[in-house]
């Protein structure tokens, strides 16, 4: 029986072994044993800083092009944990929030409220994001879910910007 322990140290063996891995769990960001879905957004965050500013299409072919790399870190680092979307499997969060601060100002309000949004979204699971979580597999099932949220998120920021803009 593998023990919390047992799971702990072949996160980090998974996370060490390869730069798949090390990517997967976000830089190691992942390894935190408190929330490491959270912990990765926040580095997600900080990993954005440099590109503040990038014209849309550019950021939007970034976070593609790191999307489908993500379908095969996750699918790979999941495969050698032995278990689908691992908590330690940060990739995906740090994905998705750079979905979230791509169309978001510059501004810390914005951003908390970015973040504070999509660790609901991704913590709760609303319909269709709890379904797709179960029937979709491998890298794609743990990218596709984040990317859902982030989508909710942006929903819920971009009708609190309009409904804001109409004071």
């Amino acid at each position: 029986m593998n023990t919390p322990q047992d799971v702990y140290k072949k996160s980090i063996s998974t996370a060490l072994a390869s730069p798949t891995g090390f990517l997967a769990f976000g830089l190691g960001a992942g390894l935190s044993r408190k929330a490491p879905g959270t912990v990765g957004t926040l580095l997600g965050m900080l990993l954005w800083l440099p590109f503040v500013g990038l014209p849309m299409m550019p950021a939007l072919l970034l976070i593609l092009l790191m999307f489908v790399l993500g379908i095969w870190i996750c699918s790979a680092a999941s495969k050698a944990l032995g278990v689908h979307d691992h908590g330690g499997i940060v990739w995906d969060e740090m994905v998705a929030i750079w979905l979230v601060l791509a169309f978001m100002p510059f501004d810390w309000r914005w951003w908390l409220a970015a973040f504070v949004l999509f660790r609901l979204f991704d913590i709760v699971k609303p319909v269709p994001i709890n379904w797709l979580d179960r029937r979709l597999t491998d890298g794609l099932g743990i990218m596709v879910d984040d990317i859902v949220a982030a989508i909710y998120t942006l929903a819920v920021l971009w009708l609190a910007g309009w409904l804001l803009s109409a004071l």
